[in-house]
């Protein structure tokens, strides 16, 4: 109920989209331990959209009958979203586009939800207050609301306020408690529960509705909603709102069930996930439920509760169920800062991912850059952009990275049939005159300018090699001009047509160089590429070799060397 509110719907909504995706993602779902159904992040972002398809008139002062067709309006377009999201993850299913997953790093996931926790307590804050203010949307919506909250705030209600602070004083310890005592704790303290309950009875026997015009959550409907299909005619004005919601609902819960499935030893199915996270928004819909996913407190509830199989999720909708049926009219008193003050303290953990900063910090700088700037562009424009920027300038890292490659040069240790770095302090042999070069990372159009140089220095065929690429090789390791070198291929993972003409350019070259070119390792896919691209005519099948062992032994007989077989080694 307190998502619903989030979602801009009425509250009963939100038992709603507590039952049927969870009842669907048992059925289908293969992550034992996740726990679906509303989503703080998904509702935010839910409820953004709905404002905008439907926004609230100027003049704020409805009757009731125009309040029940705003609300069946909003309704209606939660669940169109709803059905949208559902039907994109369908399709990328079709298209097998479960892979994707692996495009959303930690660092992205965890910023995104971090960020998307401020978005939640700021645009909880009216309702704390009992200060009613329309909600923004679009970019810098959270500084917009905060400036609305802090003109308003000499209007707030001092009853609403007063329960606010109580249920945050009673909330906040709760959850502490649960989290640092969860090992001694036969189950976790129902916090949530006795706040309901103490709200309820207080506004009940004090009339806090009437004399202090307290809001609150009034009847809720018993029984299931007519199934219904969504307008059709929405869906081309909500596609823009359901794609990000279908790659966010996707990313946290593909994050969420790979990390219960490595400390439980047990795979999951990205694409299967995404066939039952699309039918559960898919068909829920249908039952006017909003977009719904996996959610990060609850899953983890739900573990230090015992649940180890999805059947977990049927018993949860059993509890649902009796509320709708039975329960409903004892939430009739429930003041709405209640379910105000239970979504903020639900961010718990969203909020100390922040924690994990200084130790991401130390491990990877590069990481610590991506969660950075995803959190700050959630923060400062909204949740689906700060997605999209947070996606594209992780494969920016990675692409710069590759573009970064380092050349490490290796010697044979005296005596060992090891290769050391020729900066740790081994006595090392090498062999004037052939050189193994390796490249470690794929060869495209962005990282073949930077393997022609690499190979250029090396082999001597820069002209006049005022730049020198950074390496950890003795200084006179070029001094001899080579004449056989060795190109080891395992590093390369792929190759397009850019690199590919590269490699031949570089046979082309080493042939009119005086120069032996032998290559070593090339997968399949590498190999192929190459024979497409020319290769074949600069030389010969026999220059081509599985190892690069087999390679140096064929360079050291054509080097005519008596001597120990020994050679350096260039990564």
């Amino acid at each position: 109920m307190a998502f619903a509110l989030l979602t801009s719907v009425p509250p009963v909504f939100g038992l709603y989209t507590s039952f049927f995706p969870v009842l669907i993602y048992t059925l289908l779902g293969t992550g034992r331990h996740l726990s679906t159904g509303t989503f703080a992040v998904l509702s935010l972002m839910t409820g953004s959209a709905v404002e905008r398809l439907v926004p609230e008139p100027l003049s704020g002062n409805l009757s009731g009958i125009e309040k029940e067709q705003l609300d069946a309006q909003r309704v209606g377009a939660a669940a169109a979203v709803a059905f949208g999201s559902g039907a994109l993850m369908l399709g990328m299913f079709a298209l097998q586009l479960g892979v994707l997953a692996t495009f959303l790093s930690e660092p992205v996931v965890k910023a995104l939800t971090s960020g998307a926790a401020l978005h939640v307590l700021v645009s909880q804050l009216p309702s704390l207050l009992g200060v009613p203010l329309p909600r923004q949307i679009g970019c810098f919506a959270l500084f917009k609301t905060l400036a609305a909250v802090l003109t308003a705030l000499p209007r707030s209600s001092p009853a609403e306020l007063t329960i606010s602070a109580l249920s945050l004083a009673l909330l906040v310890p709760v959850k502490e408690l649960n989290v640092r005592f969860r090992d001694r704790l036969p189950t976790p303290i129902p916090g949530e529960i006795a706040m309901v309950l103490l709200a309820s009875v207080l506004c009940f026997t004090s009339s806090l509705d009437t004399r202090y015009n307290v809001q609150i959550v009034g009847l809720l409907p018993g029984g299931f909603p007519q199934p219904l299909l969504p307008s059709l005619a929405e869906l081309p004005r909500i596609l823009a709102d359901s794609l990000p919601m279908a790659l966010v609902t996707f990313a946290v819960s593909a994050s969420l069930a790979s990390i219960y499935a490595d400390k439980y030893s047990y795979t999951i199915d990205s694409n299967q996930e995404l066939l039952a996270h699309g039918v559960s928004n898919l068909v829920s819909s249908l039952f006017s439920c909003f977009p719904n996913s996996a959610t990060l407190a609850t899953t983890s509830l739900l573990v230090d509760a015992g649940g180890n199989t999805q059947l977990a999720g049927l018993f949860s909708c059993m509890v649902v169920l009796s509320v709708l049926l039975w329960l409903g009219p004892l939430f009739y008193y429930l003041p709405k800062a209640v379910l105000a003050c239970i979504n903020i303290s639900s961010m718990r953990q969203m909020f100390f991912q922040m924690r994990e900063l200084p130790q991401l910090w130390r491990i990877s700088r590069v990481d610590f850059a991506v969660w950075m700037v995803t959190w700050v562009a959630v923060v400062t424009l909204s949740v689906d952009l700060g997605l999209a920027v947070g996606v594209v300038f992780s494969m920016m890292t990675v692409v710069c990275r590759t573009q970064r490659v380092q050349c490490l040069a290796l010697g044979l240790a005296e005596g060992t049939e090891l290769y050391r770095p020729l900066r740790e302090s081994h006595k090392l042999l090498q062999v004037p005159g052939l050189c193994i070069l390796s490249y470690p990372a794929p060869l495209y159009f962005g990282t073949r300018g930077q393997f022609r140089r690499v190979l250029e220095w090396h082999l001597g065929l820069a002209e006049g090699r005022k730049e020198a690429p950074k390496t950890d090789g003795p200084p006179d390791a070029a001094a001899e001009p080579v004449r056989v070198v060795v190109l080891d291929c395992s590093g390369v993972t792929f190759a397009d047509a850019a690199g590919a003409r590269e490699v031949v350019q570089l046979a082309s070259r080493c042939r009119d160089a005086g120069i032996h070119l032998l290559l070593a390792q090339c997968n399949a896919s590498v190999l192929g590429t190459l024979t497409q691209a020319g290769l074949l005519d600069r030389v010969t099948p026999e220059q081509l070799f599985v190892s690069v062992q087999d390679a140096a032994a064929h360079a050291l007989e054509r080097l005519e060397l008596n001597g120990p077989k020994t050679c350096t080694v260039w990564v």
